[in-house]
C-alpha cells in the first residue's frame, strides 16, 4: 500500500500483492513506481546538492554586495539545498522497504518537501512584489530595496514556512506493521479532519494565495516590459534582465508544482467523502506520484535557469571561480 497526497511523496509500506488488496491502485503500477523511485531520488539529490551549493557559493564569495533580487534567489537555493539533502533518507528507505531512521527523522525528512514549497513560493512572491513596485509603479520602495531588509524578510519567510509544516510533522509517525513485520513512516489517519489539514494548507496558503499575488505582479510586469520594448527604452537594462530571470524562475516553478497541487485537491475531496470513481483514484494516484517527482526536479532546475538567463549571475560565477583558480595556482607555485 502507498499513502498518497499528504506527504508530498509516496511512502512505501509493502512490496507484496497481499498488502494491495482492497485498494484501487494496481500492483503493476505500484511496482513500476517502486522500481524507479530510489535512483531518481539519488539523481535529484546529487544534482540539487551540487548545483545549489554552487549558486550559494557564488553569491557568498563574490566581492560585491548582493542585490535584493540575488538575496531572494540565494534564499531559494538554500531551500532547494535543504530539500535535496533529505532525499538520501527517502531513497534508502525505499530500497530497504522499511524506515530505519527513527521517529524524529521520519517527521523531519518528510516535512522538508513542504518546507521547500512554502519557503520557495513566498520568496518568489516577495521578489515579484519588489519587481512590481520597482518597474510597474516606478517608485522608491524604501526598505524593500534595502538588502538588509531583504534578509529580514527571508528570515520571516522561514519562520512562517516552519509554522505551516507543523500539522504535517504532527501526523507523521513511525509504526510497526504486523502484516509486514517491519517499521514504516506513515501519516496518522486516526483523525480524518486533522489529517486533511496539511492538504488544505498546501493548496490554499502554500500555493493559491502566493500564486494569485505573484501572478498579479507578473502580469503587470510583463505589460511594462512589453511597452518598454515597443518604445525602445534602454533605461534600467539591469532591472529588465533581473526581472526576466525572476519571471523564468516563476514560470518553471508553476509548471513543476501545479500538477502536484491538483492531485492533492482530488485526494482531499476523497478524504472528505466526496464520491470519486475508482478509475479517477487510480489515475490520480499515478499522476500524484509522477507530479511529485516533477516537483522534486524543481530543486535542480533553478540553478540551470540562473546560469542560462541570469547574465549577472554568470559574470559573478566567472569572477569568483577565476579568482579561486588563480589563488590555487599561486599556492602551488
Amino acid at each position: 500500500m502507498m499513502n498518497t497526497g499528504s506527504n508530498g511523496t509516496m511512502t512505501i509500506l509493502a512490496n507484496t500483492n497481499e498488502t494491495l488488496k482492497g485498494t484501487c491502485l494496481g500492483w503493476e503500477v505500484s511496482k513500476w513506481l517502486l522500481t524507479y523511485q530510489p535512483p531518481y531520488m539519488w539523481v535529484i539529490f546529487v544534482l540539487g546538492f551540487i548545483e545549489n551549493l554552487f549558486v550559494i557559493s557564488v553569491f557568498v564569495l563574490h566581492k560585491s554586495r548582493c542585490t535584493v533580487t540575488e538575496i531572494y534567489l540565494a534564499n531559494m537555493a538554500a531551500a532547494d539545498l535543504i530539500f535535496a539533502s533529505s532525499l538520501p533518507f527517502r531513497a534508502i528507505s525505499s530500497l530497504k522497504k522499511y524506515w530505519p531512521f527513527g521517529g524524529f527523522m521520519c517527521a523531519t525528512v518528510f516535512s522538508m518537501f513542504r518546507l521547500n514549497l512554502f519557503s520557495s513560493i513566498y520568496t518568489l512572491m516577495m521578489v515579484s512584489i519588489e519587481r512590481y513596485l520597482a518597474l510597474v509603479k516606478a517608485m522608491s520602495i524604501g526598505r524593500l530595496k534595502n538588502p538588509w531588509w531583504a534578509k529580514v524578510i527571508c528570515g520571516i519567510i522561514w519562520i512562517f514556512a516552519a509554522l505551516l509544516i507543523v500539522p504535517n510533522i504532527v501526523i507523521r509517525k513511525v509504526v510497526f506493521k504486523k502484516e509486514l513485520n517491519t517499521t514504516v513512516c506513515v501519516t496518522d489517519k486516526s483523525s480524518q479532519h486533522w489529517f486533511i489539514v496539511p492538504n488544505i494548507i498546501i493548496n490554499v496558503l502554500g500555493f493559491l494565495v502566493p500564486l494569485v499575488v505573484t501572478s498579479f505582479c507578473t502580469f503587470h510586469i510583463i505589460c511594462v516590459l512589453r511597452n518598454n520594448a515597443k518604445k525602445q527604452f534602454k533605461k534600467k537594462n539591469k532591472d529588465k534582465k533581473a526581472t526576466r530571470l525572476v519571471l523564468s524562475v516563476f514560470l518553471v516553478f508553476v509548471m513543476c508544482w501545479l500538477p502536484f497541487n491538483i492531485t492533492i485537491i482530488i485526494t482531499t475531496l476523497g478524504q472528505l467523502k466526496v464520491f470519486i470513481p475508482c478509475t479517477v483514484k487510480n489515475v490520480n494516484s499515478f499522476v500524484h506520484h509522477i507530479s511529485t517527482y516533477l516537483a522534486f526536479s524543481n530543486s535542480c532546475i533553478n540553478p540551470i535557469i540562473y546560469s542560462m538567463v541570469g547574465n549577472q549571475f554568470r559574470q559573478k560565477a566567472k569572477e569568483v571561480y577565476r579568482r579561486l583558480l588563480c589563488k590555487g595556482l599561486d599556492r602551488r607555485t
